[in-house]
């Protein structure tokens, strides 16, 4: 019977290996692609936040990541204070990797204007 069966089935020639590796390849250069688009774009957002962290000076106004928005008091090495309250004069101490970015004049913090 299963002799039968298998001599009914037609045989069909194997891939060659060339049409065996092209989806494999293709598949493997999408991914490379995809990789090294990722990575440049981090590099340039990583360079554009290191200068504005370089751009950071007294008296400018910015958001941290936290959405507390201020006024740059001083800049340390890794540190800002920011006055935080105009009538109490609160200052805080953040750290400058916790400023998300500068807000220009006019601008609100929670758009453009």
């Amino acid at each position: 019977m299963i002799l039968s069966f298998l001599a009914q089935t037609p045989t069909q020639p194997a891939p060659s290996p060339a049409a065996a590796f092209f989806p494999i390849a293709l598949m493997l250069g999408v991914v490379v692609f995809l990789m090294m688009t990722a990575r440049s774009q981090r590099k340039r957002e990583q360079r554009d936040r290191e200068t504005m962290y370089g751009r950071l000076s007294k008296n400018q106004r910015v958001v941290t990541v936290g959405g507390v928005v201020g006024t740059v008091v001083s800049v340390k090495d890794d540190e800002v204070v920011l006055k935080v309250d105009e009538t109490t004069n609160t200052k805080m101490t953040f750290l400058k990797t916790a400023v998300q970015r500068i807000l220009e004049d006019g601008q609100t913090a929670g758009g453009r204007s």
